[in-house]
């Protein structure tokens, strides 16, 4: 069967096959090797397989259509139990955590619903197209660099910016070295230690970026996040005051420990005013070293964990094709934003107040998606061992962090 494509390596063989997922990829097929001569001129050949592969294609892109709906319905769903179930919990029982829950819960939770759903359906395959978790997950992550006025952080230099290094050194080197000795798999090792070190959930998907995890892994880490985000919301403000803290030190151990920025700010308005104020500041200046860890992180992959023996050393351009290019737009995002909200001054709040909306939205339809393309089997496998090693990774960062808090904040005035 002759084709309408010939390969520029053998003008004798052309190509024509489908892929599975409906589109059309090319493959050997053997064509008459005398090919055309002057005085015929050209062979005139229809390709039967014409119509099917229209076909094929225009049915990829209809369940394409079909699983962006589903994704954006469950991500519209997930943003209305965001604003709604606050309220339908007050005055009742569960009013404080109903206030506490974040849109990833929802969004993970709702992913997995949809995804038992579609499997059942027989539509996961066919749909999985519309699942970009990639895509929205970078966006979200350029978008949270506008949340970071650089500003803020340079007023707050010393004690915010040095916690800021001691503790993320610490508990990722912590964290790196108990999930090694619990034989955990280095990409996962790379997502626990940067979730619990860094800013949770966001610092986990800039690591996947840098590493290349796959998605379950993320899930998972993403799901412990989570679950231990919680109580925290409660339980550090409490210790707070057991211990004796002063604001500040409440805030700043608050900041350091507690792995979501939403988290932060519902705990630090529970420890008072000027706690919440410095919980944000720290939690803002570990943010920023995001990018900082991606980079690392990317390096040590590629020169050491990933490089195979004997092969030559890695130069700059592999480096640079490793390298998560979404974490240069999340600087340039920082630095934008800095400096917009200098020059707008008070009226800059509500134009940074509209992007932080935008990337909420990216990011609760990256959650969704994680929650639809995950394989339940995969997580079954990781087993106890994540949970052990992010316990007690958490429980070092609370300690550390009250140390690091109490020494450089004792004396500190927001």
């Amino acid at each position: 069967m002759t084709t309408d494509a010939t390969r520029a390596d053998d003008p004798t063989r052309a190509t024509d096959s489908t892929r599975a997922d409906g589109r059309t990829r090319t493959a050997d097929t053997p064509v008459d090797a005398a090919g055309p001569t002057p005085e015929s001129g050209p062979p005139t050949t229809v390709d039967p397989a014409g119509p099917t592969r229209t076909a094929r294609h225009g049915a990829f892109w209809a369940w394409t259509a079909l699983g962006l709906l589903v994704v954006l319905g469950l991500a519209a769903l997930t943003r209305y139990l965001e604003q709604n179930v606050p309220t339908w919990a007050e005055g009742t029982a569960v009013e404080d955590i109903g206030a506490a829950i974040e849109y990833p819960v929802y969004a993970i939770l709702l992913g997995l619903l949809g995804n038992a759903a579609v499997t059942l359906l027989g539509w996961r395959d066919r749909i999985a197209a519309a699942f970009r978790t990639e895509f929205f997950i970078k966006t979200g992550l350029v978008l949270l660099g506008a949340s970071i006025n650089l500003a803020v952080i340079a007023s707050a230099a010393g004690p915010a910016i040095a916690q800021a290094i001691l503790l993320i050194s610490g508990v990722f080197l912590f964290t790196w070295w108990l999930a090694g000795r619990f034989g955990l798999d280095d990409k996962l090792r790379a997502l626990l230690a940067s979730a619990v070190s860094i800013c949770g959930v966001s610092a986990a998907i800039a690591a996947a970026g840098a590493v290349r995890a796959r998605r379950e892994q993320l899930a998972y880490t993403a799901s412990l996040v989570i679950v231990f985000a919680l109580p925290s919301i409660f339980i550090l403000p409490w210790l707070a005051d057991v211990f004796g803290l002063s604001d500040a030190v409440a805030g700043a151990w608050i900041g350091g420990n507690i792995d979501t920025t939403a988290a932060v700010t519902a705990a630090g308005a529970l420890a008072g005013e000027e706690a919440l104020q410095i919980a944000s500041i720290v939690k803002v200046t570990q943010n920023a070293l995001m990018g900082v860890v991606a980079v690392a992180l990317t390096a040590y992959f590629t020169l050491r964990v990933e490089r195979r023996p004997g092969a030559a050393r890695p130069g700059l351009g592999e480096l640079w094709t490793r390298f998560p290019k979404f974490v240069l737009g999340f600087i340039a995002a920082s630095v934008i934003a800095t400096w917009y909200l200098d020059a707008a001054g008070a009226d800059g709040k509500a134009t940074i107040a509209i992007v932080n909306d935008l990337r909420v939205w990216f990011l609760i339809l990256a959650f969704v998606s994680i929650g639809l393309e995950v394989r339940v089997a995969s997580l079954r496998e990781a087993g106890w061992r994540p949970v052990a090693v992010f316990a007690s990774a958490t429980v070092f960062n609370l300690a550390l962090a009250l140390g690091l808090a109490s020494l450089l904040f004792r004396n500190f005035s927001a």
